[in-house]
């Protein structure tokens, strides 16, 4: 049976993540299926911190494919280097977006978004094989502690998973 996810409130966002970690980490305990994971994994973090989107994009062949999320319907498929997703992918790396509307190319799938962080996951030969992606209904919700537990996640599935 799965556990409740429960994040104490009155601390900080470095504490809420340190608090989600483990229990994450517990939730999935010693399961290998890739979906499984990522849909636990994404519905902890959402329901953790009242995201307003939180998912992951598989990579397959030349494209991103919309996998496990929590949140309302999302783009389907996204091209490689295409909006923030396809670049976090094309340069291998995290992207911060304070307001998406400043970020040129962005994917429009939802118009409530308004800040995003892109995560990629990476094999043991630095591929990107996913994308971690979390959208807020506020300007400027991210910073670099997310970015910092983010990837720490990130990296735990990649590990498990490729």
């Amino acid at each position: 049976m799965a556990e409740n996810i429960t994040i104490d409130s009155g601390v900080t966002k470095a504490e809420q993540y340190e608090q989600l970690l483990p229990q994450i980490q517990s939730l999935v305990g010693d399961e290998t299926d890739e979906q499984a994971l990522l849909a636990s994994t994404a519905a902890a973090l959402h329901h953790g911190f009242g995201f307003f989107w939180t998912g992951f994009y598989r990579v397959i062949e030349n494209e991103l494919v919309l996998g496990a999320f929590q949140g309302p319907v999302a783009c389907m498929r996204i091209a490689y280097g295409r909006g923030v997703c396809g670049t976090a992918w094309k340069e291998g790396q995290s992207i911060i977006v304070p307001d998406v509307d400043q970020f040129p190319g962005h994917i429009s799938c939802n118009s409530a978004s308004r800040s995003e962080i892109v995560v990629p996951l990476k094999d043991k030969n630095s591929e990107v094989r996913a994308i971690l992606d979390v959208d807020s209904n506020q300007l400027n919700a991210f910073d670099t502690t997310d970015q910092q537990y983010l990837e720490q996640i990130a990296n735990w599935l990649s590990q498990k998973l490729f």
